[in-house]
């Protein structure tokens, strides 16, 4: 991994932590979702027409219209996914969870899918992972600790969605050569179309939302697609192996700051854990 591509990754890592912390604290829903996705669009249009005007290659292509529709759907239902975790447990719960079953689910269809380079690395990347988990739990499942259950259940989820639009948007860009800013955007506008029918008869809350929330719409409509745009750039020059787990060092930011901003319990306890498994997130990057 050279330099520049390190820079992007780890960029893309404090950028996202920094709006999963925002995105926690409004707990919003469907409603809160669309208007980040029209934020987005609103504030991304200039830069891509911008860099239409640069590239003389750009074309509406049909890779472009089905990666952007694909990409959309499954950028849609991680978001609910995400928030609805948020919503039910705490961030240094899910966060972890999403952000460790994401690249590892990611790495092992990157060798199935795309051919890359497989190794029994993913076997101790697994374990670490595994024993992360544990750490998180406090070494039990019980019943009672219904809030633990629900962030290991939806963070879990969280980090399906992250392996299945991770590789969908891989495949767009090493397959198809498609510009990883117009993917975005395509993938951003298309998903305002697509919540509609969750909206119906929540004009209220679209209006509470923004009136209590704006800033925080405005602060994750920007965040959220460079952090994603730094990726996708650094997918060109490295292999997906390596960039999934490398990107994944936001989730010690983002533990830490669960606990110190949001004054999460367990705070050390849930730092280990998110060691144990930035570490297997590393172990899947080795070959």
């Amino acid at each position: 991994m050279t330099p520049y591509v390190l820079f992007l990754v780890l960029s893309a890592a404090v950028l996202h932590a920094v709006w999963n912390l925002i995105s926690k604290k409004a707990n919003g829903k469907a409603p809160f979702v669309w208007l980040m996705y029209i934020g987005s669009t609103v504030v991304y249009l200039p830069l891509l027409v911008y860099h239409i005007a640069r590239n003389e290659k750009f074309e509406f292509s049909k890779p472009l219209l089905w990666f952007s529709v694909s990409s959309a759907i499954l950028h849609i239902a991680y978001f609910l996914i995400l928030q609805k975790g948020y919503r039910k447990a705490d961030l240094s719960v899910v966060y972890p969870l999403a952000r460790g079953s994401g690249p590892l689910l990611s790495s092992m269809a990157a060798i199935v899918v795309l051919r890359e380079t497989f190794g029994y690395h993913i076997a101790l990347g697994l374990a670490l992972i595994l024993a992360g988990v544990l750490v998180i739990t406090g070494l039990s499942f019980k019943k009672g600790d219904k809030k633990i259950q629900a962030g290991i259940f939806w963070g879990s989820l969280t980090g399906l969605f992250i392996a299945l639009y991770t590789l969908n948007d891989a495949i767009a860009i090493k397959n198809y050569q498609l510009s990883p800013l117009q993917l975005t955007f395509s993938s951003n506008a298309f998903s305002i179309v697509l919540l509609i029918p969750f909206l119906i008869g929540k004009t209220e809350e679209i209006k509470s939302d923004w009136i209590e929330h704006k800033w925080s719409i405005l602060a994750i409509a920007v965040l959220s697609p460079a952090a994603y745009i730094l990726v996708l750039e650094a997918l060109k020059l490295a292999p997906l192996t390596i960039i999934a787990p490398a990107r994944e060092t936001s989730i010690l930011i983002g533990v830490f700051m669960g606990s110190k901003a949001l004054n999460e319990t367990d705070g050390k306890r849930r730092i280990i854990a998110s060691v144990l498994i930035l570490c297997g997130i590393v172990a899947l990057s080795l070959t």
